[in-house]
């Protein structure tokens, strides 16, 4: 029974500082991996002029970004309604968001990220949207595109439990 116990353990500690190592390795990433935030973006093409019409990421499933404070990135999802851009963070309200969701916090505190779609990058910043005639369409298309037609309502977004961020520009 020790020797079973001894061996558990020995698993169990190991497990740990595999998952240690791994958040810790992530951070020195060029970029996220997969739902793990990475570090900064090491690699991509700064992309600048015009202002883009955001319509092209309609079929874009996941983009990542990267917070300038503190610098890490995350992979996430992306809308778009009419030539703009947007990001939701679900389970804001929920005790899981409240420990794993802090980036929406520190966009708020400096809201300057780093978009990078592909090789390409954007500087943006991040401006929440909490209502308006925008908030309707985006939710639609959260729903469709991400949650096999299940409907977002609207008090997702009035109590709190989602955010929607603009990726607005910079300047």
């Amino acid at each position: 029974m020790r020797t079973f116990l001894r061996v558990i353990g020995g698993l169990l500690v190991l497990l740990i500082v595999a998952i240690a190592g791994l958040l810790i390795g992530a951070r020195f990433a060029d970029g996220p991996i997969e739902i793990i935030a990475g570090g900064p973006f090491k690699t991509g093409q700064l992309v600048s002029g015009a202002e883009p019409d955001w319509s092209f990421v309609h079929d874009v499933k996941e983009v990542e970004f990267q917070l300038l404070e503190p610098p890490r990135s995350r992979t996430t999802w992306i809308l778009d309604h009419e030539g703009k851009a947007y990001i939701p963070s679900g389970y804001m309200t929920s005790w899981w968001g409240k420990l794993w969701k802090q980036w929406p916090h520190e966009a708020e505190k400096d809201p300057r990220v780093i978009l990078r779609i592909g090789n390409s990058l954007y500087e943006r910043r991040l401006v929440r949207v909490q209502d308006g005639p925008v908030i309707a369409p985006l939710l639609a298309q959260l729903s469709s595109k991400y949650l096999d037609g299940r409907e977002v309502p609207m008090e997702a977004v009035t109590s709190g439990y989602l955010w929607i961020f603009e990726l607005a520009p910079r300047s």
